[in-house]
């Protein structure tokens, strides 16, 4: 089978490698779409992401969706938490301690035509979505869970301050459990008519700060209960703090490609602000399948670029200069 490996900052190849035999409690996988995330990006550029840092060559891919060796359609938890350790115990397995995932540090991902999986991490797929959705459930539930670490309630007022991928499907997600005002930025213009069409009700390109006083204008001067950094850049942050209403909740989802968020903290401290950041997901798949399948989120709009296993490079330079929304793999 044909797999793609990081070899170090912006070296994909591609290579000729065994199928991998399946362990007790895995099946084989034929993968049939993969999403390229920002995490992904980080490895790409970086050669690691924080404190994780490439140290043999590493099949990417975590977003991802495939076919059983009995033909079920199936999307994939790409996290392979222990089950026994007091995290998981207590019901927060996306911080167990010995927690393996897809295309991170030792354990390669899905970019590869074949791969095998946990069962107890497979989650059947109904007819009503496709490859390209499945993969994206992954993104869909770490939105999901940021929108859960806020407890939002029908009637807040929502800021989504960063509009790719995840940021679309965290203001989809508020917008399905009734927050009545979103208001979105991002620096660029076809990610913003993007968030319009999901639900936005009001837009601003972002300018590093400049746009702070229109979208604290566009809250009615009051801030929004809840702010959502998907950037992971620090003037997204000092947005979401300044959008924040006193006694408001900022989440912090974005990951930041210095390994460093800082904002002022004053203006935080005089509001009383909550911040939370956001691990991944728990918990997400069932309620997400549903959410997908009855029409309350689209996944099918955000995925704009399509490429085969050996274009996986072309893929990730097209993400890196984020054209367009979603590119997906297709081995």
């Amino acid at each position: 089978m044909h797999v793609v490996r990081l070899h170090g900052s912006g070296d994909l190849r591609l290579h000729a490698e065994p199928i991998p035999v399946p362990a007790a409690g895995e099946s084989l996988l034929r993968v049939k779409a993969v999403g390229v995330c920002g995490s992904d990006l980080h490895w790409f550029a970086e050669g690691g992401i924080g404190d994780a840092q490439l140290d043999k060559p590493l099949i990417l891919g975590h977003e991802f969706a495939g076919i059983t060796q009995n033909g079920e359609r199936v999307a994939a938890d790409p996290a392979i938490p222990c089950l026994a350790c007091e995290f998981c115990l207590e019901g927060n397995p996306n911080l167990c301690n010995k927690l393996r995932f897809a295309g991170h540090e030792a354990e390669d991902g899905a970019l590869r035509e074949m791969i095998s999986w946990p069962e107890r991490c497979l989650y059947p797929l109904p007819d009503a979505l496709s490859d390209a959705d499945g993969a994206l459930l992954e993104p869909l539930g770490v939105a999901m869970h940021a929108v859960d670490l806020a407890h939002l309630k029908p009637g807040m007022s929502v800021g989504i301050f960063g509009c790719g991928p995840i940021g679309l499907l965290t203001l989809q997600v508020a917008r399905a459990l009734g927050a009545t005002q979103i208001i979105a930025t991002d620096k660029l213009a076809h990610r913003m008519e993007a968030a319009q069409a999901m639900g936005a009700t009001q837009v601003f390109l972002s300018h590093d700060g400049s746009e702070n006083a229109e979208v604290w204008a566009a809250s009615g001067e009051s801030g929004v209960h809840v702010a959502f950094d998907c950037a992971g850049e620090n003037a997204a942050v000092d947005t979401s703090i300044a959008a924040a209403r006193a006694g408001g909740k900022v989440i912090l989802v974005g990951i930041p490609a210095d390994d460093w968020t800082g904002f002022t903290a004053s203006i935080a401290r005089r509001k009383g602000l909550t911040l939370k950041l956001c691990r991944r997901m728990k918990h997400t798949y069932p309620r997400a399948i549903r959410l997908v399948e009855q029409g309350l989120i689209d996944l099918r709009s955000l995925v704009t670029h399509r490429f085969p296993l050996a274009e996986a490079a072309k893929a990730f330079a097209t993400a890196q200069r984020k054209e367009g929304i979603k590119v997906v793999i297709e081995p």
